[in-house]
């Protein structure tokens, strides 16, 4: 993962990554423009839980929750 000058954005990037990564999944960043962070999410794979391993939709919905908090300024995000 790339380190941000931003503070707060790195701190929710930091923070979904372990969540995701507890599932097998990778979040990677691609940029932060504006008012808008990228980010691609590969989801994992969990043969055990299946519903365990969140999908795009939720990620999309947990940054968003995180970044109202630490990082405001951003929102939107788009998740690939």
């Amino acid at each position: 993962m790339t380190t941000l000058q931003d503070p707060g954005v790195q701190t929710v990037l930091d923070n979904m990554e372990t969540i995701v990564a507890s599932e097998g999944g990778t979040l990677n960043f691609i940029s932060l423009e504006d008012q808008t962070l990228s980010v691609e999410y590969v989801k994992g794979i969990n043969e055990e839980c299946p519903e365990c391993v969140p999908d795009h939709a939720m990620v999309k919905m947990m940054m968003e929750s995180s970044l109202s908090i630490y990082a405001p300024h951003v929102t939107d995000v788009d998740l690939k």
